[in-house]
């Protein structure tokens, strides 16, 4: 991780600027974290519809457009934009648009209405937030409650102040980002509302800017065997023993992997992560299941990954004679790598240092829904957020600092500005 530039902070602040700064609320962005945190949204689990619900009631107070956008029953990604001046004329538009002929580029953030399961460990309950000691507690507060509300603080600071951007600021907020994606796959197949010339993904990097990530996909196999008395194994073809082997094919080729490292990303990875199988002790295993995490290098292709592990299972003789492999891609979210010597990268170094924070450029060994906006719409993202991925996310008693959560919000602002000028 290489220090960020700081020489593009220093300028002063316009009159503008620091107009928008002045409006940034952080009670406002503190009582709706609190209150998506208080909607839950445990997934596995389909219940995303709350969180929704609220992000939308304060989008709509606020005056923002808001276009719900089925993904599955009781499951919908939100999308709310704060649109520049509109032509006189120009009619509501009810659904999700395509974009319009003509219209300047925005700017985009994305997040995730989604949090993982509490889990147990917790000191306080996980879905009533509470604000002790300069942090705000409660799952989701980090991984990524906080950061969808400072998003929002920023959009209303932004129309509060009057700002005149030159192209929409939207928040797109999918469901379903953290078991497999049904949300941004959903956004993926269908038109975005306008173009943009860039995306900010809010998840958790320490106020970090994360210039590339790896992506992630989940492989399956099955092993199909022959049943047979354990007293005459050699009557049956064990499908437990043959995913033994496949496991060690597995395991050499995550060493082999760990031999290539990207300064910036790492290296791609396997992981077994569930084995299931057989039938009875004192019965040869007719069938085995595995279940695979593959994380994805910015230029992996699953599909190919699986054929190619599917030759070897072949080339080692493990299909043969009683056994056969099948397998399939059952998730896939791709990495991606944005140049750090981009505009997008350079304006929101600058608009962290401006805000009063500190950051630094990176890369993240974990995955999230930006590469599927870089691959299937070739809009250049980057990683920006309050919260720490690795000592809060995901873990008991789950924190934000409301520090991070200012600087997040100002930050946002900022950025908006200094790309969406006339």
């Amino acid at each position: 991780m290489a220090p960020a530039p700081r020489e593009a902070a220093q300028r002063a602040l316009t009159a503008t600027e620091q107009a928008v700064l002045d409006a940034v609320d952080l009670g406002r962005i503190v009582n709706l974290a609190a209150r998506l945190i208080g909607a839950g949204g445990e997934n596995p689990g389909d219940t995303e519809a709350a969180t929704v619900a609220v992000l939308e009631a304060a989008a709509r107070e606020l005056g923002l457009e808001v276009a719900i956008q089925p993904a599955a029953p009781d499951r919908p990604n939100i999308l709310v934009t704060l649109p520049p001046p509109a032509p006189a004329g120009t009619a509501a538009e009810t659904g999700v648009p395509g974009p319009e002929s003509g219209a300047a580029r925005g700017l985009m953030f994305l997040g995730h209405s989604d949090v993982v399961p509490a889990g147990p460990g917790w000191s306080r309950q996980p879905f009533q937030a509470a604000v002790e000691n300069g942090r705000l507690y409660g799952r989701g507060a980090t991984d990524m409650k906080g950061g969808l509300a400072a998003v929002l603080g920023a959009m209303a600071a932004l129309k509060q102040a009057g700002a005149e951007l030159s192209g929409p600021v939207t928040l797109v907020c999918t469901v379903d980002e953290e078991d497999l994606g049904l949300g941004i796959r959903t956004l993926a197949a269908s038109a975005l509302p306008h173009d943009y010339l860039g995306c900010v993904v809010a998840e958790p990097t320490d106020l970090e800017t994360v210039v590339g990530c790896r992506g992630d996909s989940y492989l399956e196999l099955e092993i199909t065997g022959r049943p047979a008395h354990s007293g005459r194994p050699a009557d049956g073809r064990n499908a437990i023993a043959a995913a033994a082997r496949i496991c060690e094919l597995i395991r050499a080729d995550h060493e082999r992997l760990q031999q290539d490292q990207d300064d910036l990303l790492g290296a791609g990875s396997w992981n077994v992560g569930l084995i299931e199988g057989g039938q009875g002790t004192s019965v040869v295993a007719p069938s085995c299941s595995l279940s695979l995490d593959r994380r994805l290098m910015p230029d992996d292709d699953p599909d190919r990954i699986l054929a190619d592990l599917l030759a070897r299972i072949r080339e080692a003789g493990i299909d043969t004679d009683g056994i056969s492999v099948t397998g399939r891609v059952s998730m896939q979210m791709p990495g991606f790598r944005t140049p750090a010597d981009h505009p997008l990268v350079a304006a929101a170094v600058a608009s962290v240092e401006a805000a009063g924070g500190s950051t630094r450029i990176g890369g993240w060994t974990a995955a999230c829904d930006g590469g599927f906006i870089v691959r299937d719409f070739g809009v250049p993202a980057i990683v920006l957020g309050p919260g720490g991925l690795n000592d809060q996310a995901h873990q008991a008693d789950e924190s934000v600092g409301l520090d991070e959560l200012s600087i997040a919000a100002r930050a946002y602002a900022l950025l908006c500005l200094r790309t969406l000028t006339n």
